[in-house]
């Protein structure tokens, strides 16, 4: 995105015969001219500081997440909320630079390729990603529902929801692609987007039919989904099972609906000037250059806020941070606490964080309720020993009962006994 019409800075004095359809194309790449030099530094400032901090986050939030699948089964709800870290980490590590170095630039120097993929990659993670929270919710109603109905999706389907988001993700936003180039006036190279005349009409309906089948109906799916998935959670379930189930889902539903929430509300600046820009009239007024670009930081800064807010919300996020930050300190203590909870019978708990009925985890333990085949091996390999004394102890004492076992009325004979040995 980032697009605005031709600055008035640009034109010379035979700017009166200047083609209009150069006047109504849109700048492409995160390319915006600006004479305000306050501007050319502040936004690449934005951009770098959430750039970092969304990297660590995101960085703590796969590792969380890498480190749960390599010790158990991966669900449904572990892999949707890995591959919306993965889109956000992509988004941070190749999209964010780009723009901050196009704002600090008056001219577009960073070459053909990059202007033309640039707005396209940065559609595709978004686009990705609001199609993952509508499989996300999806996938909360039917666990809140029926958590044996969730363990059952195979990995198989899991792997091929995940390219087929990633694939749609890819063609939604492809006129972007083939309609940005790179182009010099006035001695100044631009990234821009050149439709020709024959495309007008197409673009026209791409720029009104892309906002709908990216952030409107997905968000209106989504939270149609959290909903259902959140009047499930409000019953009242009759077993121990399922009231267990039943705080796990609550917790994952409000954790995920308050992600779709932030983010809708980060991303909606960034569409108001998308339809500013694409469905001005002629002579009509322009979006201001700091609205534009302060849009673009917001929406960049989702992919900081998602990794923070599943690190605060979630106690087993916490659990892994403590964990992995242990294990980078010294791999020792790590080892020790694995071996000290193995006896207590949850050799899959994330490291540093003991197994609890108050603090148990709910994303990735959402397998764990599973088949009666998984819960018996589990009992087979806790077994308590028994040590051979006290066996012995116990097997005498049930073969021959003493009589003062039998006795009705033992205090009785307290005295006797006392008198007996006087």
């Amino acid at each position: 995105m980032g697009k605005a019409m031709l600055a008035a800075r640009f034109a010379d004095t035979n700017s009166s015969n200047m083609n209009e359809s150069f006047v109504r194309l849109h700048f492409a790449g995160g390319y915006l001219p600006s004479d305000s030099k306050d501007w050319r530094t502040i936004i690449p400032s934005l951009l770098m500081a959430v750039c970092l901090v969304g990297l660590v986050g995101n960085l703590c939030v796969i590792g969380i997440l890498l480190h749960g699948a390599w010790k158990r089964k991966p669900s449904t709800i572990h892999s949707l909320i890995l591959n919306l870290s993965l889109a956000d980490f992509s988004l941070l590590l190749f999209s964010a630079p780009v723009r901050a170095t196009a704002y600090s630039k008056g001219v577009w120097d960073l070459g053909w390729f990059i202007c033309k993929s640039s707005d396209w990659f940065t559609h595709v993670c978004m686009a990705a990603k609001s199609l993952t929270f509508v499989v996300v919710a999806k996938a909360c109603f039917t666990y809140a529902s029926d958590p044996a109905k969730h363990l059952s999706i195979h990995s198989c389907t899991i792997w091929s929801v995940l390219v087929g988001i990633w694939v749609v993700a890819s063609l939604l936003p492809l006129p972007e692609w083939l309609f940005s180039t790179t182009r010099r006036h006035a001695g100044v190279e631009m990234c821009l987007v050149d439709v020709p005349a024959v495309a007008e009409e197409f673009m026209s309906m791409f720029g009104k039919l892309y906002p709908l089948l990216v952030f409107c109906l997905p968000l209106l799916l989504a939270g149609f989904y959290f909903w259902r998935a959140y009047g499930q959670c409000k019953k009242r379930g009759t077993k121990t099972h399922n009231l267990r189930n039943q705080m796990c889902s609550k917790q994952l539903t409000v954790m995920l609906l308050s992600t779709a929430i932030i983010s809708a509300l980060l991303w909606l600046p960034e569409w108001i000037a998308w339809l500013w820009v694409w469905h001005v009239k002629a002579g009509g007024p322009m979006p201001p250059q700091g609205f534009i670009a302060l849009s673009q930081v917001l929406m960049f800064s989702i992919s900081t806020a998602n990794p923070l807010i599943f690190l605060v919300m979630s106690e087993e996020f916490k659990a892994g941070l403590k964990g992995i930050w242990k294990w980078m300190i010294t791999k020792k203590p790590a080892v020790t606490s694995e071996v000290q909870e193995a006896p207590a019978g949850n050799t899959e708990a994330l490291p540093g964080k003991a197994p609890s009925p108050e603090t148990q985890t709910c994303i990735l333990d959402t397998d764990r309720h599973g088949s009666p085949d998984d819960s018996k091996e589990k009992s087979d390999k806790v077994v308590v020993p028994i040590l051979p004394d006290v066996e012995q102890f116990w097997h005498e004492r049930d073969a021959v009962p003493s009589a003062q076992d039998n006795d009705p009325m033992p205090w009785e004979h307290e005295g006797q006994e006392t008198e007996g040995c006087n």
